[in-house]
């Protein structure tokens, strides 16, 4: 085959440390905003981009020639960056980890949705049962004591 051909989608989820709710409802449409730029800015495609106070979720599609790992340092760094500079939070960080799932190209609508109901989910929903079922659905093995 002469080219390459790729359809690599990616729901990304991250908190804040120690899950503090940092990300307040008067600037959080701003920080997908500044987030979904930073993708762009990083060569993806941000598809959709949704949280609550102490978590975010994105769903990305990248190039076959991103490294998820570094994607995701920039992208986090970039993020804390722009939260302790523009919002005054200069004690601001992410949690060291995050959770990053492939979606088919036939699951992408469903996902998005997903993301856009972040706010009425998590009213119903804590942040840590959420991540638990997806680790769980996709056969991803964990240790608990990291989930918090």
């Amino acid at each position: 085959m002469p080219s390459t051909h790729t359809s690599l989608h990616y729901h990304l989820i991250f908190a804040t440390k120690n899950r503090e709710p940092r990300l307040a409802p008067e600037w959080r449409g701003q920080l997908h905003e500044y987030l979904g730029g930073t993708v762009r800015g990083l060569d993806g495609h941000a598809q959709g981009i949704g949280g609550v106070d102490d978590h975010v979720h994105l769903l990305v599609s990248l190039k076959a020639t991103h490294c998820l790992a570094d994607f995701m340092r920039e992208l986090k760094k970039a993020a804390s960056s722009w939260i302790r500079a523009t919002h005054r939070q200069p004690d601001f960080h992410w949690q060291e980890g995050y959770a990053a799932f492939s979606v088919s190209a036939s699951a992408l609508d469903t996902v998005r949705a997903y993301i856009a109901r972040q706010e009425a989910h998590h009213q119903k929903e804590p942040f840590r049962n959420e991540l638990l079922a997806f680790l769980q659905k996709s056969g991803v093995e964990f240790d608990a004591r990291y989930l918090d």
